[in-house]
């Protein structure tokens, strides 16, 4: 695996394979919808336009960088982005304010999150897909009996859903079926402005499209998009259609075995007691203040929390963070729901960690939430499309801690693991917890050494600090005048690939 590979060469030496086969037949002017991006582009009066390439597309940016430059006059700057700072399906607003740019252009496969600072403009592009034999296999598999059924797509076959979704409810109509579909959207403004256009439609919770819709179809092959619609939608019949293959099942026998491996991560988030919040996205609106909902969760249930953001997630970057015993992803709906096999710890989404804790009277129902506005809403913290957090920080948290340990509870009562089958002492940390333990000025496992002389200093509360004290090797050791000072030798020479004083260089 060429994520813990030695010497890196394996990920320098990583072959990208460009789809030559996406456009098909296709020229670059209708695939990537040059005219209307033009038209977008002069309409909005964007001076600075960033392009943003997913890997597989980045080989046709320079004819589509030329080909736009041509149409949109001059007083323009165009920028291509390509290596993005987290998944590609979402917007890079970071890379985009780098180059000061007032609009993304976001090509390919998009999660449709809504962005907070810069407007958007998507092109999905298109791929054929045969109506006829998409809608005989759906039909085949769907009930006699069904109800209203969902109809949904991979970005890419989104410009054939209005012409599937008819032909679906005239074939339909004689067993009373009604076919949804709710068209994507090709441009949206950020969520700190007044839109003009229509933003985002806003999804439906989970509860309600379980009560409206008893069969979900979706057209497309095995992406994060089909994981997420499966857990999402546990008590739905979910069909599929690949075109690729052209072959219809049913999926919702995945459900369970994707359910229960979530339980056992849940579980594993109840034990945690020193948590990380992985930051996975900077351009999805209302993701700082779902972190500061889960920084307030985790206070009010004495839990010690770290904030990070390492950018794309690899097993090796989390190991780095040994004290820290779970992961909360804070990213968008395609990247949410991580399978950590190969991570050392669990990493869980927003709504699985209120589920541990049990927040709001939540428990393991089979219900799944992913959206951020919803986490919000649901909590409290999101009242008529304004975040209740700006000027209302310390309300917030005090309902926050009502929701959480209780004061009456005693803090040395053990805690039974149903990960491990005993019991356990679970840890305190915070200002309630040093209040209960009795120790003002800090707990004692917190004086650490700070310096040869013997000298201490204090760090309240610190999870590494106390971690690094029952930790056998705690970093070289400094022997000032105890060793005899090495012989010089020649060091290398020669440039990392191959020194010069390497055998075989």
């Amino acid at each position: 695996m060429s994520t813990f590979s030695n010497a890196g060469q394996d990920v320098i030496q990583t072959t990208i394979t460009l789809d030559s086969t996406h456009r098909r037949n296709q020229d670059i002017e209708t695939f990537y919808e040059v005219a209307r991006t033009a038209d977008e582009i002069v309409n909005g009066n964007f001076k600075r336009i960033a392009l943003q390439f997913p890997d597989e597309l980045l080989g046709d940016s320079v004819p589509v960088f030329r080909a736009l430059k041509g149409r949109i006059g001059p007083g323009r700057e165009i920028y291509v982005l390509a290596d993005t700072s987290y998944g590609s399906c979402c917007v890079d607003e970071v890379a985009a304010q780098h180059v000061d740019a007032d609009a993304v252009v976001h090509y390919g496969y998009a999660c449709l999150s809504q962005t907070s600072r810069l407007p958007v403009v998507y092109v999905f592009g298109k791929r054929d897909l045969d109506i006829e034999h998409a809608t005989s296999s759906l039909v085949d598999l769907i009930d006699s009996e069904a109800g209203t059924i969902l109809l949904k797509s991979d970005v890419i076959y989104s410009h054939l859903m209005p012409e599937l979704a008819t032909r679906l409810q005239t074939v339909l109509s004689s067993r009373g079926a009604t076919v949804s579909y709710t068209p994507l959207p090709f441009k949206t403004l950020p969520a700190s402005t007044n839109p003009v256009i229509s933003p985002l439609p806003a999804p439906l919770t989970n509860e309600r499209e379980s009560e409206l819709y008893s069969t979900v179809a979706y057209i497309g092959g095995e992406t994060l998009a089909l994981s997420n619609l499966l857990t999402t939608n546990s008590q739905s019949q979910v069909l599929s259609y690949d075109p690729a293959t052209r072959t219809a099942k049913v999926e919702s026998s995945r459900t369970n075995r994707m359910l229960m491996r979530r339980y056992a991560v849940v579980q594993k988030a109840r034990d945690a007691d020193v948590v990380g919040i992985l930051v996975g996205t900077l351009g999805v609106a209302s993701y700082l203040p779902l972190i500061k909902h889960i920084r307030a969760l985790l206070s009010a249930h004495q839990k010690k929390s770290y904030t990070i953001s390492v950018g794309k997630l690899n097993p090796a970057k989390l190991a780095n963070f040994l004290e820290i015993e779970c992961y909360v992803l804070v990213a968008c709906p395609e990247n949410s729901l991580i399978d950590a096999k190969e991570f050392y710890q669990p990493i869980v989404t927003p709504y699985e960690l209120e589920v541990a804790l049990g927040v709001g009277g939540r428990s393991w129902d089979g219900k799944y939430v992913l959206e951020f506005d919803q986490i919000l809403r649901e909590s409290g913290k999101f009242t008529s499309g304004e975040y209740m957090y700006d000027g209302e920080e310390e309300s917030n948290q005090i309902r926050v801690e009502d929701e959480g340990v209780s004061s009456d509870e005693d803090p040395d009562q053990p805690v039974f693991s149903l990960i491990t089958g005993k019991y356990r002492q679970a840890k305190r940390y915070g200002a309630s917890a040093a209040a209960s333990m009795g120790a003002s000025n800090g707990d004692i496992s917190s004086l650490v050494l700070r310096n040869q002389e013997d000298a201490l200093t204090a760090l309240p509360g610190s999870a590494a600090a106390q971690f690094l004290q029952m930790r056998t090797y705690q970093g070289l050791e400094v022997r000032l005048g105890e060793d005899e000072p090495s012989v010089l030798e020649q060091g290398r020479s020669g440039i990392a690939r191959g020194y010069q004083t390497d055998k075989g260089a």
